[in-house]
Formats: C-alpha cells, sequence, structure tokens
C-alpha cells in the first residue's frame, strides 16, 4: 500500500534538494501519507462492498432467469431478478421479514467450505448468518476418504448440525453438485429442520437413484467407471474394489472451472481431496412423506460442462422443484464464477413466503 519514491542525486541538484530532502528525511510524513492512503483505499473497498448488492449481474443485464412453480418447464415465465431486489438502504426491513436467516452451504465432491468463501462473505454483508460445512473427508476434516463407504458417514458433519438445532429453528440447505444427495437425505430425515432446500447445480436425485447416475452423461456407466476409470483410488488395495477417485488437474480444470478465476482455480488446485466412492454409489431412499414435503429449488448453471444444462434440464423435468433458476455465462462452481448472481438468487429464495 502506498507509493514508493526513488529520488536521484542529479535530480536533488537540479531541484534544488529541499523537497526530496524532505521526503526522504521525514519518515514520519511518509508513514502519515501511507496510513491515509489505506484509509481512503478501505472506504473505497467499502463502499464498493455496500453497493453491490444494488450492481446489475456479471456480464450485464439478463444473465439470471427465474421461473417458479412444478410444471412450469413448458410454459417459461422469466424475469431479471435485480428488478426485485432490494436496495441497501431496505435492507433492515428486508431481513426483519425474514423467516428463516440461516443459511447452510455444502460443497460437492472434492470441495470442502473452503469454496464458499465469497457466498459467506456476501451472505453476511447482506445480514444473514452463513455456515460452510466440511464434510467426512473433505476439506480440513481428517477422516481418511477411503473410510467413508456411505452416504450417512459422509453426510455426517450436516445431520451433527440439523441434530443439534434449537426445536423451533430452520436453516436454509444449499448444496453443491454431489452435495445435493446430501441434502436430499437430511431432507429425508430432518424435514422440520430445513426451511428450503437450494440444489445449486446439484444431485437432486428421485428415489432408488445413485448421485453418480446424474454425472453418467459425461462419466459414463457407473459399472463401467469403476471397472476401467484411470481416475480410481484403490484405498485397500488393487484385489479390493476402490475406494475412491480424483480427477487430474487439467480434467478438473476443464470439467469444473471453464470461467473461474485463475486465483480460484489455483485455490481449488491445491485444496481439493479425493471423492469417496461408496457415498455417490448409493441409491437414496426418498419417501414421499418426509423428503417429498421439502420445499426444493434448483439453480442451473448454463456454461457447465461437468452438469450439461440439458442434464440438469431433465433433473428438473423428472423431479420438479418448487422453482427453478438460471445463471447464464456460468460453469459448475458459480460461487467462484459468478458470485453476485448466485448470492441474488439465494436471497431471492430466502425472501420466497
Amino acid at each position: 500500500m502506498g507509493n514508493i519514491f526513488c529520488v536521484r542525486k542529479k535530480d536533488e541538484k537540479e531541484r534544488g534538494g529541499s523537497r526530496s530532502k524532505r521526503m526522504l528525511g521525514n519518515g514520519r510524513s511518509q508513514r502519515k501519507m501511507q496510513a491515509e492512503e489505506e484509509l481512503i483505499h478501505r472506504q473505497a473497498l467499502s463502499m464498493a462492498i455496500h453497493q453491490q448488492l444494488s450492481q446489475r449481474f456479471e456480464g450485464g443485464g439478463g444473465s439470471m432467469s427465474r421461473r417458479i412453480g412444478p410444471g412450469s418447464t413448458s410454459s417459461r415465465r422469466q424475469r431479471a431478478l435485480s428488478d426485485s431486489f432490494p436496495n441497501t438502504k431496505q435492507l433492515p426491513e428486508f431481513l426483519e421479514s425474514l423467516r428463516t436467516k440461516k443459511i447452510v452451504l455444502i460443497h460437492g465432491e472434492g470441495f470442502g467450505a473452503w469454496c464458499w468463501y465469497k457466498t459467506i462473505a456476501l451472505l453476511e454483508e447482506s445480514g444473514l448468518l452463513a455456515t460452510a460445512l466440511d464434510l467426512t473427508g473433505s476439506g480440513i476434516e481428517l477422516t481418511d476418504t477411503n473410510k467413508i463407504t456411505s452416504l450417512a458417514d459422509y453426510s455426517k458433519p450436516l445431520t451433527d448440525f440439523l441434530n443439534n438445532l434449537p426445536e423451533d429453528d430452520k436453516v436454509i440447505l444449499v448444496g453443491h453438485s454431489s452435495g445435493g444427495a446430501c441434502i436430499s437425505y437430511a431432507l429425508e430425515h430432518f424435514p422440520e429442520k430445513i426451511s428450503k432446500a437450494v440444489f445449486l447445480c446439484a444431485t437432486m436425485v428421485s428415489d432408488g437413484q445413485r448421485p453418480f447416475d446424474v454425472f453418467a452423461e459425461e462419466l459414463g456407466s457407473a459399472e463401467l467407471f469403476m471397472k476401467e476409470s484411470k481416475f480410481l483410488i484403490y484405498g485397500n488395495g488393487k484385489d479390493n474394489p476402490p475406494t475412491g477417485f480424483m480427477f487430474a488437474k487439467q480434467q478438473s480444470k476443464g470439467l469444473y472451472f471453464n470461467q473461474s478465476p485463475s486465483k480460484d482455480v489455483a485455490l481449488a488446485m491445491v485444496s481439493m481431496r479425493p471423492i469417496p466412492l461408496g457415498p455417490i454409489m448409493e441409491k437414496l431412499s426418498l419417501t414421499p412423506e418426509k423428503y417429498g414435503t421439502g420445499r426444493r429449488f434448483f439453480i442451473q448453471t448454463l456454461d457447465d460442462n461437468a452438469l450439461s444444462p440439458d442434464v440438469q434440464e431433465k433433473l428438473v423435468r423428472e423431479n420438479p422443484p418448487e422453482g427453478v433458476f438460471k445463471i447464464k455465462g456460468s460453469d459448475h462452481c458459480p460461487f467462484f464464477s459468478k458470485p453476485q448472481s448466485l448470492h441474488k438468487i439465494l436471497l431471492e429464495i430466502a425472501q420466497i413466503p
């Protein structure tokens, strides 16, 4: 922060040396200047954050659309969300009207709570309470991924969190990618604790489906993948079934981060961990009495190489949620590539009565 001044002796002679000597000799004055510059920078940054909620989405207008209501796939009602979102002066009233202010963020395969850092900052700036969890064997949770064999094991940090909520407390769950299976599992076991469930380009499966089945178009059938994939990990030895998998860096970049900033891609490359195979190969048991009573919303990402827009549309069509939102220009990781658009959608969903 601040400028570095370099003054040549020749220049000192030409200018009489007085001004340069004062600048170099007065350390206190220079520190004061730097402090003032830092203050100006902080003020500018604060103003930028304060104004971002009232700005339009990345890429100009129309970057996101919405349709609400089951069965609306064929007759779509779309509009720009920013037209209805309250500006910062209205935020106190906006917050007071919310029934649920707690949002719990669940990462997808290989990721961890770290991937939500932009979303957490934006939600907290809006006055909401954001919590990002590391699933078992993810992020900084130290369990060996080779020992995670079931969705119940993998989802335990989430189910523990919900189990410890006060009796009348509810949260909005957001699940990314294969994290959709975890929030489906939570809907089945803790329907009374979940106000709304948001599937972010996620595995919103039906009863009896495996999370892996959603990715079959890209990765092939589960059976073929477990036999021939070069990304498999054999934690119990080659003579035993595979325990997990992890894509090579170049494969991950092409699948997940085709629109994400290079700094976020670099963060992901040093932070992602192997993916336990058991949880995504497990068929979910979802009942109409529990899972079926939950309020589900789906956010589609329209430049997604890991879960194509066509596959996402198929998920919505076969297992209709209450509302569907779309983000144009987003890869499979909108928390990196389109954080402001994602943020505004989450606030819109939070407002739906």
